[in-house]
């Protein structure tokens, strides 16, 4: 990591870690999204979002939906960050009320903080510029400026918003003189070739304090609601839960509307250091290494004749003979074939899977839990098989089941099962039986992970047939 000198201490990274990267399915769903995924590189976009933060910075403040707290605080964990805050919203509300949480956490620990706002699903190759990109807005942040990161433009791309610079400023920045929306393709054509705008690429940064003076000044319900449901805020192991009531009051309104696009102060600096929001197929098609075919290639796969294609495989062999420009995943239960040109209107098969409540539109066959995960190998009118996996020193809910009973048999590890008011240790090829309506409880004592198969047999099975007793992550559902 390239280290900056100019940065002050008081710079806080707020980092956003929400939308459900409908464009990328079925590699990402909404029970894991995008920016959870490994898709550039062996870490996931989040993590990489923390590692090219500067080197001196505050403890930074991840702003997610209660779904993904485990997520978060698990690759946080990961990564060796053991001081950030995890702020829960109770519901999404875009990205003025998010980073007004922010603000008003982060002026709680620093009258002076300076709030650095990055989304978790971006890609940026060139980290050393993107930090000098950092230096020059954190002075202007200093003065009292609002800043906007633009995107130089690389082509005539309708996917974008865009900022149109306005005066050069001293310091390497612009005001910013108008922010358009989308354009269409000869319009964007005309921002290329003018040189006077940029993509908006949705990263700030400004004092905390400065943001709410002028939240205040154009949005004072939206700054009154966050200020009412962060005075009662819940501590709950490693997260930050706002009110929920008084939040719920607050107007869904991105910080572009609410604040950006009515204050004087706001000014943009230019970025030009390979980001990407990875918006699509195309677009990691686009940033990921290509081989002398321009093809990339994840996983299993043979490729003959094939050129300009996106080939990930999770599962099983991918063979291709004779094609062209496609994009072919395989995920344990989906694939997905689609010319590449195509791939913006992935969300559509996304939206029917949705309408017909198929389970693929949200969860991946195999499904992370705080104690661990499970793997939902089969499943049948009356039955479901799963491969479970335990860490260690972990436990899941106290609870019990209205429709189904449950066969546990332990591969490897050592198992600590409460039935009722018993208690009794298993170990390799030992099995138990659960009956309907019988409490029980599942820990790993062990220092290596457990494994173990479930055979689930009754008359539901899903999954919010659980009633829960106890649970040492809070959960109620």
């Amino acid at each position: 990591m390239n280290q900056t000198n100019t940065l002050p201490l008081s710079l806080c990274p707020v980092i956003m870690c929400g939308g459900s990267g409908t464009r990328l399915w079925p590699l990402s769903r909404a029970q894991f999204p995008k920016q959870f995924l490994p898709l550039v590189n062996d870490t996931s976009m989040l993590q990489d979002t923390m590692a090219r933060l500067p080197a001196k910075h505050q403890a930074p403040v991840f702003i997610c939906n209660e779904d993904h707290r485990f997520l978060v605080a698990e690759q946080v964990k990961q990564v060796n960050c053991k001081q950030a805050t995890i702020l829960l919203e109770p519901q999404g509300r875009n990205t003025a009320p998010a980073v007004a949480l922010a603000a008003i956490d982060a002026l709680c620990e620093n009258e002076d903080a300076l709030l650095l706002v990055l989304a978790a699903d971006h890609v940026i190759k060139d980290t050393e510029k993107f930090h000098q990109a950092v230096d020059t807005a954190t002075i202007a942040a200093q003065q009292g400026k609002l800043v906007t990161f633009g995107i130089v433009p690389t082509h005539a791309e309708t996917g974008y918003g865009y900022i149109k610079k306005g005066a050069e400023k001293e310091g390497g920045t612009y005001q910013v003189a108008d922010f358009v929306e989308k354009p269409n393709v000869e319009t964007a054509q005309r921002y290329l070739n003018s040189g006077d705008y940029l993509w908006n690429s949705g990263m700030f940064l400004f004092k905390a304090s400065r943001y709410l003076e002028e939240l205040e000044k154009f949005r004072p319900d939206i700054l009154q609601a966050c200020q009412a449901a962060m005075v009662e805020v819940e501590k709950d192991l490693d997260f930050t839960r706002p009110n929920t009531e008084a939040f719920l009051q607050c107007a869904d309104e991105s910080i572009d509307y609410a604040v950006m696009e009515k204050t004087e102060d706001a000014v943009v600096v230019p970025l030009d250091a390979g980001w990407s929001d990875v918006g699509s197929y195309s677009a990691l098609w686009e940033v990921c290494q290509q081989n002398e075919q321009h093809n990339v290639i994840k996983g299993d796969v043979i490729a003959h004749d094939t050129t300009n294609s996106y080939i990930h495989s999770q599962h099983k062999l991918i063979t291709t003979l004779g094609v062209d420009n496609l994009v072919i995943i395989d995920t344990p239960d989906a694939v997905l074939i689609a010319n590449k040109d195509t791939v913006q209107n992935v969300k559509d098969i996304v939206n029917e899977l949705k309408a017909q409540q198929r389970p693929e539109a949200t969860l991946h066959r195999e499904v992370y839990r705080p104690w661990g995960k499970y793997d939902s190998v089969d499943s049948g009118e009356r039955f479901q098989v799963k491969r479970i996996t335990v860490n260690p020193g972990a436990k899941l809910s106290v609870q019990m089941h209205h429709h189904r009973a449950e066969h546990w048999i332990i591969v490897s590890g050592t198992a600590k099962v409460t039935l009722d008011d018993d208690t009794i240790l298993l170990s390799e090829n030992q099995s138990t039986y659960i009956p309907i309506g019988v409490v029980h409880a599942l820990e790993n004592p062990g220092k290596l992970p457990l494994e173990m198969i479930e055979v689930q047999s009754g008359s539901y099975l899903g999954e919010d047939d659980i009633v829960r007793f106890e649970d040492r992550y809070g959960r109620t559902k």
